[in-house]
């Protein structure tokens, strides 16, 4: 699945995993089972794609998986109409982050905030105030509390080529991205720090920080139907 992207200054970078039962957030499927971790992570996905699209740029999203095979199908395909679609190239996750930016930046985006699909409740504001650090010609980082990170921001791809020797999914990944891209050269400005969807007790702790009517708080709020709780 592929669109044309037209040239654009700006950008938000969607990198995502079709919400594939048994491929889709696996960390989730011994206590909620493969058919509902994988409708929790296309209602995420769901909810960033629209929180993207409001921001006002360019939205690429780079897929790994097909989403048609996936929860929510019909849905995602109409909102993946409105973006860019490009695949995912490289054999590491810290591979695939750098091509996906460089492969932006190929599409004609000089400025390309890049965020993942385990923060539903980001915010329009969120992705605004990133593009515009963006602006000043710095590199932008997300932490995640999980010592993780949610958002990254490049100039140029400028910064891309650190991240495959950086250690994904770790307590450290943030610091040893931050130190990683300082030693290229840039500086670095944070936004703030979001709590993300990788275990179990994350689900109804983001659900919580989500707007009720969002695709994930009613997702979440199925399988929790006496409520949710920060």
């Amino acid at each position: 699945m592929t669109a044309s992207a037209t040239r654009n200054t700006d950008a938000v970078l969607l990198v995502a995993k079709a919400p594939i039962p048994g491929a889709a957030k696996t960390r989730l499927i011994p206590e909620f089972g493969p058919r509902a971790a994988a409708d929790l992570a296309a209602a995420a996905l769901i909810d960033t794609i629209r929180t993207a699209c409001t921001a006002g740029p360019e939205v690429i999203v780079a897929m790994v998986g097909d989403p048609a095979h996936g929860a929510r199908h019909a849905e995602l395909a109409d909102l993946l109409h409105r973006c860019t679609v490009i695949g995912q190239r490289g054999d590491t996750f810290g591979e695939r982050l750098r091509n996906a930016h460089v492969d932006a930046a190929a599409l004609g985006v000089d400025r390309v905030l890049q965020i993942g699909m385990d923060t539903p409740q980001v915010t329009r504001r969120d992705l605004k105030s990133g593009l515009r650090l963006l602006r000043t010609g710095t590199a932008v980082l997300g932490p995640a509390v999980d010592g993780g990170w949610w958002a990254l921001g490049l100039v140029g791809a400028r910064g891309a080529d650190v991240l495959p020797g950086v250690p994904m999914s770790t307590p450290e990944t943030r610091v040893g991205t931050e130190g990683a891209l300082r030693r290229d050269g840039l500086v670095v400005r944070p936004l703030r720090t979001l709590v993300d969807v990788d275990r179990p007790d994350d689900v109804a702790a983001v659900a919580g920080l989500c707007v009720p009517q969002s695709a994930f708080a009613i997702a979440v709020r199925k399988l929790h139907p006496f409520g949710v709780s920060a």
